[in-house]
């Protein structure tokens, strides 16, 4: 165990951790030069396009030093707000951190909170100054930000560009020198966490593990104790680019399982594995299971493609356990699927994955969070969309979820993100400047506001200088009302959304606005109008095609005309009783685009 390094990267979006991998694989010869790809452990087409690493993966390099053998696991993390969770069980799983930070851009909001979430757990902290070769990189400044956040020593500060390969073997000699040896006895019983999973569709379900205590052979009985399920373990192994299977692994590893676990759904991240027979008295502690943040309708445009999109989500789900759905109907799109996300970068990611993987054209429905509303008969029940909401008089109150929000941003642009988060119902909490031009802005902001835009106005009003994190701080109680939308006295629910009071009318009318841009015309006139309750606070009017009837009257007198556009009139009156308004699908998404 004493030539065991168990570590982890942490950094903000496109600081260059997927880029430090790489080089990491490179110099410890783990991958061949012909096999070498940029990002080779986001093996999804995906990650690659966008930068981002959605789908977490560890990997084992070895490597000689001072004439010893040592294994380096590499425990990489997801870098986005949505996965946080994922994050923490990865972290907890190492006993050391790469803090990699971008020379060019300095310190951001995603690097602060998942180094938090490592020093409660105790790593040792490695600090890494990245892309030092750029025109515009502020080596200076930047170790000056360090040095204040980790109250660390300037010649601590290794100074790496990942790109170019410099500075790569001082990091593997620090990881060697610096981190700890895991702890753990190899004799005691069994004890190993689990930090993912994969699905493999010919084997299974992969489960990714590390062991605190104990050993784990082939032909062992386990058992998971938070889902209390057993399994025969078929296959163990270590995780190189290809997996290598092993007749045991013992205390301080990290490695896979394979056992013929059907559903994803049976393996959750943060679980216990011990044996069956002779099980541990002390679990893993910390252990929750993922709760979705953000719901969404998902409706196939064609209402045959329904049970096409049930498997395509089934297949989704094997291999992203943190995506829950249930059947759900509405009156304008038919039947389709309630997905609950962890967030909105999730909710683009599955929508782009029905469209890529399974070529599905689906409609989604505006995005809504988890409410609770409290019934003037003392019962509380949740409400997941504005379908769920019950009528006005029996509720008593409604609460909504708030988040605690960190901006890290250029001082230039404290007055509008302020604005912004003022617009958005926000409080702010607290301002302290990290060095004269950045500035940290913590904001108390309810979670159903920075659901549809905010992300993106907050990049637009800071040009892309402020970066954002979440985390979610409890339910405070909130005058919220239903939105309906009427097309010609009939309700869409498609388009019903849950707003605050004071917002409504100003909702109500820019969505009104918005749809008489998109509906077409038609040959009858269309009546557009935001309701709450019973209750019309905004109304606008698609005018209908008109036929010139009265061009084949030449001559006479005016009553002729007048009994023709009488004629019309009555045609049109009947046809709108009968007729149906098409509706685009842009016109589910006007209410995400309202602003614009």
């Amino acid at each position: 165990m004493k030539n065991i390094r168990n570590f982890c990267i942490i950094a903000h979006i496109d600081h260059g951790k997927s880029t430090l991998a790489d080089r990491l694989l490179e110099f410890t010869n783990t991958v061949d030069k012909r096999d070498m790809k940029d990002q080779l452990l986001d093996d999804m087409d995906l990650e690659k396009e966008r930068g981002i690493t959605i789908k977490s993966h560890a990997v084992q390099l070895n490597y000689k030093f001072n004439n010893e053998d040592y294994i380096l696991n590499l425990i990489d993390t997801p870098g986005h707000v949505d996965f946080s969770y994922e994050v923490s069980r990865s972290i907890a799983s190492c006993e050391g951190a790469l803090l990699v930070i971008d020379a060019s851009q300095g310190i951001q909001a995603q690097t602060i909170s998942n180094l938090y979430l490592a020093l409660e757990q105790g790593l040792e902290i490695i600090p890494i100054l990245n892309k030092i070769d750029l025109p515009g990189s502020m080596i200076e400044e930047v170790s000056d930000q360090i040095i204040d956040l980790l109250d660390c020593d300037p010649s601590e500060i290794l100074h790496v560009s990942a790109k170019d390969g410099i500075g790569i073997d001082n990091i593997i000699d620090k990881i060697i020198k610096k981190i700890p040896e895991p702890k753990g006895n190899a004799k005691d019983n069994l004890q190993a966490m689990v930090f993912d999973s994969v699905f493999n569709s010919f084997r299974g379900v992969e489960v990714i593990f590390r062991i605190f205590n104990g050993t784990i052979k082939k032909g062992d009985t386990v058992k998971f104790v938070n889902t209390k399920k057993t399994y025969n373990v078929d296959e163990i192994g270590i995780l190189k680019i290809k997996k290598e299977p092993k007749d045991f692994l013992e205390a301080g590893n990290v490695g896979y399982l394979i056992s013929g676990i059907k559903e994803a759904k049976e393996i959750k991240v943060g679980d216990t594995i011990t044996h069956k027979d002779n099980p541990t008295q002390n679990e893993i502690k910390g252990f929750e299971d993922v709760k979705p943040m953000v719901f969404a309708g998902i409706y196939p445009v064609e209402n045959s493609d329904y049970e096409d999109l049930r498997a395509s989500l089934e297949k989704l789900q094997l291999n992203d356990a943190s995506l829950v759905w249930q059947p759900e109907t509405s009156v304008a799109l038919g039947f389709g699927f309630r997905c609950g996300f962890l967030g909105m970068l999730h909710m683009e990611i599955i929508q782009e994955r029905l469209e890529r993987e399974f070529d599905m054209t689906v409609i989604t429905t505006v995005p809504s969070v988890e409410f609770k509303c409290f019934k003037t008969d003392g019962s509380t029940t949740e409400i997941f969309a504005p379908s769920d909401m019950p009528p006005v008089t029996n509720i008593s109150y409604i609460e909504e979820p708030i988040i605690k929000a960190q901006i890290i941003t250029k001082s230039e642009y404290i007055g509008n993100i302020i604005k912004l988060c003022l617009d958005k119902r926000g409080i702010i909490k607290n301002q302290v400047y990290l060095s004269k031009s950045r500035v940290e802005l913590l904001f108390d902001l309810p979670l159903s506001e920075i659901v549809f835009d905010f992300y993106d106005k907050l990049k637009s009003t800071s040009r892309g200088y402020a970066s954002f994190d979440y985390e979610l701080s409890g339910y405070i109680k909130s005058k919220l009302v239903k939105l309906d939308i009427l097309l010609n006295g009939e309700k869409v629910d498609a388009l019903s959304a849950i707003v605050h009071k004071e917002k409504a009318f100003e909702w109500g009318k820019k969505l009104c606005l918005k749809l008489k841009e998109l509906l077409p015309s038609q040959m009858f006139e269309i009546a557009i109008q935001a309701s709450i309750g019973n209750k019309i606070i905004a109304r606008e009017t698609v005018r209908a095609l008109r036929k010139n009837v009265t061009a084949k009257c030449y001559g006479g007198d005016i009553t002729r005309k007048r009994k023709l556009l009488e004629k019309q009139k009555k045609g049109k009156k009947r046809m709108r009783q009968v007729g149906n308004v098409e509706i685009p699908q842009e016109a589910f998404l006007a209410v995400l685009k309202i602003e614009e």
